[in-house]
C-alpha cells in the first residue's frame, strides 16, 4: 500500500513527522525526507544532528549572508516585489527567522545583494534592472533598521556588488564581469572609475551551458588570502550550466590565481536534484568549520524558483578549498555550535496586524501603493485597481513547498472584481475570481468571463497546486462544503525559462475594478 503524504503525517503525529514524497521507501539513507513545521511547510532541520536542504525554500536566490559575532544575517534577490530585501537572522546557519525588509521605495527590479558590516554600520549594496540600470547603497546602525534612503552610486554599467575590505583598509565593490570601483571611507560614494582586475577561469567549451556571463562575485579573507568566488555558465537555461568557481590573491589588488579543481560546485546531469547550482558565498561556522550558501532549481521545480542550499566546505592542504556535500540529495551533518531557533514564519495570516514586506509584498507597486491597504479587525481590505491582475499590483507571498493548497473569504463592493492567483509576473499568471455577478478565470495571463455566480458579493475561495495540477473550489458557506470549479489548470511552464525574469510562482490575491474588497482569515497549508 502506498501512503499518501497526508497519511504519513497523521501517523506520525503531525508537524514534527518526517515526511515521505509518494512511492519512496522509508529507509535510514534514503533521502527524501523532509521535517514540517509552520502550516506544514518543509524545514531543513531533520531534528536529528542533521539537515536536508534547501535551508530556505522557494524563491531565495543570489544569497548573500553576514556573519556578525554569533548571528548570521541573510537576504536574496527580491526583484519586483516590495517592501523587498528581507533581512533572516540564524545562529546555527539551518534554522532561520525572518527579521524584515529593508527596502521600501521601488528602485528597480533587485538582483544579487551585498551585505556588509564596517566600522559598526551595516550596508546593503543594491543592483537593479531599470532605466537606467543602477547600483544603490542603504546603511543603518541596527540590523532591524532603520535603513536610509538609497544612494545611487552612479554604475549603471555593472551588477552584482560584492564589498571587500582590503588589506589596506581600502575598500571596494568588485562587480560582474571581473571589475572593481573603489568606494569612499565611508562608503557611500565611489573614486574614480571601475577598472578590470580578473579574468574568470572558462569552462571547456564543449559543456552544455546557458553562457559565459560571470557574475555574482563574493569575496572572502583567510589564511592569508583574498578568495574569490564567482558564477558562470548562466543561472538558468540548462540545468548543467551555472556553476561556482575560485580564484585566489594575496592582496586585494592581485594578482588573482585560478583554482586548479574549478569549477567548484557543478550540476553535472539532469536527473540530479538541484539543478544549476551555483552563485556561492563563504562563511565561516558557529564552530569554525566553514560552509558555502548557494542556489539551485529543485528538479522539476522551475516554478519555485532558485531555493537557498548549504553545503560544508574543507580546506585543503595546498590552501584552497572545496564543496564536501556532493549533490546536496541525502542529508548532511549539521554545522556544529551555535542554537537552532524555530525556522521560518506562518503563511496563514489572520490579519490581526500587518505583514507587509515580511510576509506579503506588492509586484511592481507604484508611489504611494501602500495607501490601498488596510488591516483591521482580522480583515485586510485592498482597494481595487486597474483592470485584471495584470495591472491591477496584487499581493504575494512565497510558498517554497512542491504542493500546497490555500483559501480565503473575499467580500467584494459593487464594481469591483477579486480573487485567488498564481503569479509569476504582469503577463504570466492564473487563477480564479468573481464580481457580483460571475466568475472570472485567469490563465496564462488572460482573463475570461464565467456567467452566474451563485454566490453574489461574498464567498471563500481555495486554490490547489498539487505538484503543477491547480484546481478551484469555491464554498458560500464559509468553507463547511465546498464545490469544484470547473476548470483545471497545469503550471509547470510558468517559470523563467519559459517567461524570463528568474521569479517564481507565487500565491497571491487582487482586486480590480472599483470599490474596495475584504479578506479574511486566509489559510494556507502545505500537502
Amino acid at each position: 500500500m502506498r501512503l499518501t503524504r497526508r497519511d504519513a503525517l497523521a501517523a506520525a503525529g503531525g508537524s514534527a513527522a518526517l515526511l515521505l514524497p509518494s512511492g519512496t521507501a522509508a529507509a535510514t539513507d534514503t533521502p527524501a525526507a523532509y521535517r514540517r513545521g509552520l502550516d506544514q511547510q518543509r524545514i531543513a532541520d531533520l531534528g536529528d544532528g542533521r539537515f536536508l536542504n534547501p535551508v530556505l525554500s522557494g524563491d531565495r536566490p543570489d544569497p548573500a549572508i553576514l556573519k556578525d559575532g554569533q548571528d548570521y544575517y541573510l537576504t536574496f534577490s527580491s526583484f519586483d516585489s516590495y517592501p523587498g530585501l528581507i533581512l533572516w537572522h540564524s545562529r546555527d546557519l539551518v534554522n532561520w527567522r525572518p527579521i524584515g525588509p529593508a527596502l521600501h521605495r521601488n528602485i528597480g527590479s533587485v538582483w544579487a545583494v551585498s551585505l556588509a558590516k564596517h566600522d559598526g554600520r551595516y550596508f546593503l549594496y543594491i543592483p537593479t534592472k531599470a532605466s537606467p540600470n543602477a547600483i544603490w547603497v542603504i546603511h543603518a546602525d541596527r540590523i532591524e533598521g532603520p535603513w536610509s534612503e538609497p544612494i545611487d552610486l552612479g554604475l549603471h554599467a555593472h551588477i552584482d556588488p560584492c564589498h571587500v575590505v582590503g588589506e589596506d583598509d581600502s575598500r571596494w565593490l568588485f562587480l560582474s564581469g571581473g571589475d572593481r570601483v573603489r568606494l569612499s571611507t565611508d562608503g557611500l560614494s565611489t573614486v574614480g572609475s571601475p577598472e578590470h582586475v580578473y579574468d574568470p577561469w572558462h569552462y571547456p567549451s564543449d559543456w552544455v551551458v546557458e553562457g559565459f556571463s560571470p557574475e555574482g562575485p563574493k569575496i572572502v579573507r583567510h589564511g592569508g588570502y583574498f578568495y574569490l568566488i564567482t558564477a558562470v555558465g548562466g543561472t538558468a537555461g540548462p540545468p548543467t550550466g551555472h556553476m561556482v568557481i575560485a580564484a585566489r590573491a594575496r592582496s586585494i589588488h592581485g594578482p588573482w590565481e585560478d583554482c586548479p579543481a574549478n569549477p567548484l560546485v557543478r550540476t553535472r546531469d539532469r536527473s540530479e536534484r538541484w539543478w544549476s547550482r551555483g552563485h556561492a558565498s563563504l562563511v565561516e561556522g558557529p564552530a569554525g568549520d566553514w560552509w558555502a550558501l548557494y542556489h539551485g532549481y529543485e528538479n522539476g521545480y522551475w516554478t519555485l524558483g532558485r531555493q537557498t542550499l548549504l553545503d560544508p566546505v574543507a580546506w585543503t592542504a595546498d590552501g584552497w578549498f572545496k564543496m564536501m556535500g556532493g549533490d546536496l540529495s541525502r542529508p548532511l551533518a549539521k554545522p556544529k555550535g551555535g542554537s537552532a531557533m524555530p525556522h521560518g514564519m506562518a503563511l496563514s495570516d489572520d490579519f490581526q496586524a500587518p505583514a507587509l514586506g515580511t510576509r506579503w509584498s506588492f509586484f511592481r507597486p507604484r508611489p504611494n501603493e501602500t495607501d490601498r491597504l488596510s488591516v483591521a479587525n482580522g480583515t485586510l481590505t485592498l482597494t481595487a485597481s486597474g483592470t485584471a491582475p495584470v495591472d491591477s499590483v496584487p499581493l504575494l507571498l512565497i510558498a517554497g513547498d512542491t504542493a500546497y493548497r490555500f483559501d480565503c473569504e473575499i467580500e467584494i463592493d459593487p464594481g469591483t472584481t477579486a480573487g485567488l492567483l498564481l503569479f509569476y509576473d504582469d503577463t504570466l499568471y492564473c487563477g480564479l475570481g468573481f464580481d457580483q455577478e460571475r466568475f472570472v478565470t485567469h490563465q496564462y495571463g488572460q482573463e475570461r468571463g464565467r456567467p452566474h455566480n451563485p454566490h453574489g458579493h461574498r464567498m471563500r475561495l481555495r486554490v490547489t497546486n498539487d505538484r503543477h495540477i491547480v484546481t478551484f473550489d469555491t464554498s458560500g458557506d464559509g468553507g463547511r462544503t465546498w464545490a469544484r470549479f470547473d476548470r483545471g489548470m497545469e503550471v509547470s511552464g510558468y517559470h523563467h525559462n519559459v517567461r524570463g525574469g528568474f521569479l517564481m510562482l507565487r500565491p497571491g490575491l487582487y482586486a480590480a475594478g472599483t470599490g474596495n474588497a475584504r479578506f479574511r482569515d486566509f489559510r494556507f497549508t502545505a500537502l
